[in-house]
């Protein structure tokens, strides 16, 4: 019976435009995935040649003077991207994934940003978590909403029913077939991305596939309930494109609005201005207390002695802390809220699947937002870090020849583990609650 349901339904001609349809976009989506991959490599490639390039040409000219140089040269750290992250490319479209700052004022640089067209940011990238996400439970709709009404319909179902021993196993069987195809559809697609995109056989992949798969379960059960509801195939359709609507557009939406007001963040750019407002005014102002809060900051170059000059690079590089030291506070209020908007955003998405599994798609790739918060917190350390081994080479007028200026080139690794529980569990809990209600409905109706 099985390969004569199988038959009946790839000979359709809406299933056969429907899987080529689906098929084309996840071909388009993996170009996608391809195009910013082959950007990330080139900016990580252009960076690193750029930073050479422009701290040999900047030593050259300020070779006698290394605070000079230091006000100009910028270092380097770049956020890992892993090859999955073609296929969830998720915020790493709009925030860098490499931090170029020179040793100045922090909070004036950690938020800059690539330009890009806003136009493009509005309409976002079609990659594969897109179509999972989008446009598989469509397929999955237009595949099963009729499944058993439309032979009601049609006056078949008493057929089947005097044919079939377990009319049951029947519709059973026709979600099978369904299910089948659409899981065969995602793995050559993840197969085709494996050798297209480079992406290795490991831990992310598999997770990956594994709430692909959980997440096409999870539309096939939420049809099986309403299949289950014995109503009219119009019904169905409506029914099932409305939950799609709620899930997939409105409930994102107003989570979205919830969290924003929930969790107001001051802007990026207020915080910048406050860095720099900070740091101006201090050049009206008495150089000791500038410098009284820069040996309270830094304790280990109380010994260096301020010069009794109008201008040293002293002075100049403590004006600098002082305007992040006057800026903390709201920067880390601006972090604590985005940390919050995370935690919320994660809670919530548990209860929410289509939320949760585009959430933990973007966490398997290191494209979410948390991923960024310890990009910034990396991009922080490494800031100090420069800070550190460079005051007393400025301070001490180091000669610049003497330095190798082609270390300096960093890379982070997020070191956020995978968790199965965390991304499968859910969804694996929503799939038996849909599908046990929809058992209980077929067994009222004496299948």
């Amino acid at each position: 019976m099985l390969a004569l349901l199988f038959k009946n339904f790839i000979r359709s001609k809406g299933t056969k435009i429907g899987l080529i349809f689906l098929l084309v976009i996840c071909f388009i989506s993996l170009l996608t995935g391809q195009q910013f991959q082959q950007k990330q490599q080139n900016n990580i490639r252009e960076a690193a040649m750029y930073q050479k390039e422009h701290i040999a040409r900047n030593a050259a000219f300020h070779k006698d003077e290394m605070g000079l140089l230091l006000y100009y040269i910028k270092f380097s750290l770049v956020n890992k991207t892993l090859p999955v992250n073609s296929l969830a490319i998720g915020q790493r479209d709009v925030n860098p994934s490499i931090q170029s700052v020179t040793i100045r004022g922090l909070e004036g640089q950690k938020y800059d940003a690539e330009l890009n067209n806003p136009n493009n940011l509005l309409s976002g990238n079609i990659d594969f978590s897109f179509v999972l996400i989008y446009l598989f439970p469509l397929l999955i709709i237009a595949f099963s909403y009729n499944l058993v009404s439309e032979e009601k319909e049609s006056g078949t179902w008493k057929i089947v029913a005097t044919q079939s021993d377990n009319t049951f196993l029947y519709i059973l069987n026709l979600f099978y077939i369904r299910i089948l195809m659409l899981i065969a559809v995602l793995t050559i697609v993840l197969f085709i991305a494996v050798l297209f995109l480079n992406i290795p056989f490991d831990k992310s992949l598999f997770t990956f596939y594994g709430l692909g798969i959980l997440y096409i379960l999870f539309w096939f059960a939420v049809s099986f309930f309403i299949v289950s509801l014995q109503r009219n195939s119009n019904f169905n359709a409506v029914i099932l494109l409305t939950i799609w609507l709620f899930f997939i557009i409105i409930l994102p939406a107003i989570i979205n609005t919830y969290i924003v007001n929930k969790y107001p963040i001051p802007e990026a750019l207020e915080l910048t201005v406050k860095q720099r407002n900070a740091y101006h005014e201090k050049w009206d102002m008495d150089k000791k207390f500038t410098m009284d809060k820069f040996y309270q900051h830094y304790p280990q170059f109380a010994h260096y002695p301020l010069p009794n000059t109008e201008f040293s690079w002293l002075w100049y590089y403590a004006m600098q802390q002082a305007g992040d030291d006057d800026s903390a506070k709201q920067s880390q209020e601006l972090e604590n809220k985005l940390q919050q908007r995370n935690k919320a955003s994660q809670l919530i998405a548990q209860f929410i699947p289509t939320l949760h599994t585009q959430i933990q798609l973007n966490e398997i790739a290191q494209s979410d937002l948390g991923n960024q918060l310890l990009f910034l917190k990396a991009t922080k350390q490494f800031h100090e870090k420069m800070r550190l081994y460079f005051y007393p080479k400025i301070f001490d007028n180091a000669a610049v020849n003497k330095e190798n200026w082609s270390k300096f080139v960093e890379t982070f690794n997020d070191p956020s583990e995978i968790s199965f529980a965390k991304a499968f569990l859910p969804l694996l809990l929503f799939n038996l609650l849909l599908i046990g209600f929809g058992w209980r409905n077929f067994n009222r109706k004496g299948f």
